[in-house]
């Protein structure tokens, strides 16, 4: 397995696997409307692209040829000096296999590497697989939260942090 950061230009590969990988991942937490709304808002090329223009980065693991999910990070994204991990999504075929481990570990590495004192990131409260494995690997739950994103849709979080 490689990962690799991507260039602005290959962000469809970001938008490519949250697309298939949102209607599994979300088909018993969240509503179709409700997940189509998030991918077409979260998920747009344009909002992409202004995200890497910003300060995000997006790595990308990938098997011979063949991709298989990504991470998107921000540095000095709170008081601390925190990173945010604004997205983690693998393949339904990639899961279980270590990658989310290892994405997740490069991004704990850049951020170490920046002297980021610790990694947040979001995870939808009825999302029980990803908090399990999130609390796994050494995140704790710091708080929930609510986030009005529009058209009658929230996203209701648990905010966890893994110190670096």
């Amino acid at each position: 397995m490689k990962i690799r950061q991507l260039a602005k230009e290959e962000l469809t590969k970001v938008q490519s696997i949250a697309h298939r990988t949102w209607p599994s991942t979300f088909a018993n937490i969240l509503s179709p409307k409700q997940i189509e709304y998030m991918l077409n808002w979260m998920y747009d090329l344009k909002m992409l692209e202004s995200q890497a223009e910003n300060g995000h980065t997006f790595i990308l693991a990938e098997e011979n040829g063949k991709e298989l999910g990504f991470a998107g990070f921000e540095l000095n994204y709170s008081e601390g000096p925190k990173a945010k991990l604004h997205k983690i999504y693998l393949l339904p075929e990639a899961q279980g296999k270590g990658v989310g481990k290892t994405l997740i570990l490069e991004v704990a590495d850049r951020a170490r590497k920046a002297n980021q004192k610790s990694l947040l990131l979001n995870v939808n409260k009825y999302n029980q697989k990803a908090i399990d494995f999130y609390l796994r690997i050494g995140f704790q739950e710091i708080y929930k939260e609510v986030i009005d994103i529009g058209n009658g849709y929230v996203m209701d979080d648990v905010v966890m942090e893994f110190n670096l």
